[in-house]
């Protein structure tokens, strides 16, 4: 994802891409019965997944939903139908030893409870806590889609070893520097890490004299990391550079996008410096940097924090004819793999992976984990005979379009909506902690399999939060999962 799209969520266009029912002709059937009086074992399906992101969970959860014959939780109906069952094996591969609260980055870094609160160990999630699904700490290094076999790096062991698969969805996001998100693996020192990033912020904090914060970099993931910094550290002197001469620059917004935002930035107290590029920092003891900008100027700073993310896609372990020249996966709009490769329908993309249109954001790669767990079980209904043919949802064009936090407010633009600022903004997008709760809530990782999901109503009004600028009122859902 770009260095925006880290922190541009809960706005895309999905799940419009509910109104399309497409039927694609039913491939021939794997198994086959010789005799009519044939007993043949049916083996569980076994379904690898490359990363436990939002939009890796966001397809593991549905997908167990769905082959347990009821309906995507993303849907909020009730129902079971025997019919759809599919006796399943999930394995989720991940890096991380927990579920990383990605775009609340900003946040912890800037505070040690929400550093606390925004991991989440795998072990610690009920609704992971299920038989069909298990997570592996490691990393997939290379796939072989002919013989359908995935090599892994076991990061406890440091081993490595093959993993047979029958479907294969890569949802490993892209790799971004420190300081804008951890780089640790496992918990404990991932708390280590924040701790430290945790203190530099605080150098020299209330002191008249004091050298505070320089954040680097004016696209939103520096606008939010300065932001933060300047409402949970009032007493801080916090500083921004870019070095354009508007906020925002990399991305495909209004100028009034970037108007609105350096207002609401100034606002929460930081200093805004545009046009000024910053050609070196040194730090000549600890907590006195000295930088020195293109003019030829210098200033002092008691903590740096670069936040010009260089964001670098994780599909190394793919086929190189699978992605194009920036690593992202070319996929169809039912998010099946291009037909560059053996067995490209047992093989599926989805989240920041993916070359697609629109911002890269959370929102939209929880959705095309609806998308994907929905046409994986379609696949897997047609090859055993239960269904004639596929009903793929697929995926539109994404149009632009951003939520931006700035500390107790939130600026947010669509081309239909326009720009919008406020703490009610925030309050929609955001909910003053950065998404925690609407995405935990969304997910519904702290529900085990058994408890009741939440309704409609509740879902509706999450979608509100994930998705688009607009109420929905004219998207047309295509049923998925159960007969109602």
């Amino acid at each position: 994802m770009s260095s925006s799209g880290l922190f541009s969520k809960f706005i895309d266009l999905f799940p419009s891409f509910l109104h399309s029912n497409r039927v694609f002709p039913i491939r021939p059937t794997l198994q086959t019965f010789n005799m009519p009086s044939a007993i043949t074992e049916v083996k569980p399906v076994r379904i690898l997944v490359a990363g436990g992101s939002y939009g890796g969970l966001a397809m593991a959860l549905n997908l167990l939903d769905l082959t347990k014959g009821k309906h995507p939780r993303f849907s909020g109906k009730d129902g079971v139908d025997d019919s759809q069952k599919v006796d399943v094996r999930i394995k989720v591969v991940d890096e991380r030893d927990g579920y990383f609260h990605l775009i609340g980055s900003p946040l912890a870094f800037s505070s040690e409870s929400y550093a606390e609160k925004f991991w989440v160990k795998y072990t610690d999630i009920p609704a992971l806590n299920h038989p069909s699904i298990s997570v592996a700490q490691g990393s997939v290094s290379k796939i072989d889609p002919a013989s359908k076999i995935a090599t892994i790096v076991d990061h406890k062991t440091k081993e490595t070893y093959e993993e047979k698969y029958d479907y294969f969805v890569a949802a490993s996001g892209l790799r971004r520097d420190k300081q804008v998100v951890p780089q640790e693996l496992n918990r404990e020192k991932y708390l280590e890490e924040s701790r430290k990033q945790i203190s530099g912020v605080c150098v020299g904090e209330g002191l008249k004299d004091g050298k505070g914060v320089v954040v680097i970099g004016g696209g939103a993931v520096g606008i939010e990391m300065a932001s933060e910094i300047a409402t949970l550290h009032p007493t801080q002197r916090v500083t921004l550079i870019h070095s354009r001469d508007h906020l925002l620059s990399s991305e495909p917004l209004p100028t009034e996008m970037a108007e609105v935002s350096l207002k609401a930035l100034r606002e929460t107290g930081v200093e805004v410096l545009l046009n000024k590029r910053v050609s070196s920092s040194i730090e000549q003891e600890e907590g006195k940097w000295v930088l020195k900008l293109n003019d030829g100027t210098e200033r002092t700073a008691g903590y740096v924090i670069w936040a010009i993310s260089n964001s670098n896609s994780t599909s190394g372990y793919l086929p190189k004819n699978t992605v194009d020249e920036e690593g992202l996966v070319r996929v169809h709009d039912n998010l099946h793999f291009e037909d560059t490769i053996p067995n490209p329908s047992y093989h599926f993309a989805l989240g920041d992976i993916v070359k697609w249109s629109g911002i890269k954001r959370c929102g939209g790669a929880m959705h095309m984990g609806l998308l994907v767990a929905t046409n994986l079980h379609q696949e897997i209904l047609v090859e055993r005979g239960t269904l004639k043919a596929h009903k793929f949802l697929v995926l539109p064009v994404v149009e632009p379009m951003m939520a931006l936090a700035c500390g107790k407010s939130a600026i947010s633009w669509s081309e239909a909506a326009g720009v919008a600022a406020g703490e009610d903004v925030e309050e929609m997008f955001f909910g003053g902690n950065l998404g925690w709760d609407i995405c935990w809530n969304y997910l519904q990782l702290g529900k085990s399999f058994d408890e009741p999901k939440k309704n409609q109503a509740e879902i509706a009004k999450l979608e509100e939060k994930v998705n688009d600028l607009e109420v929905k009122e004219n998207t047309v859902n295509q049923e998925v999962g159960v007969e109602a």
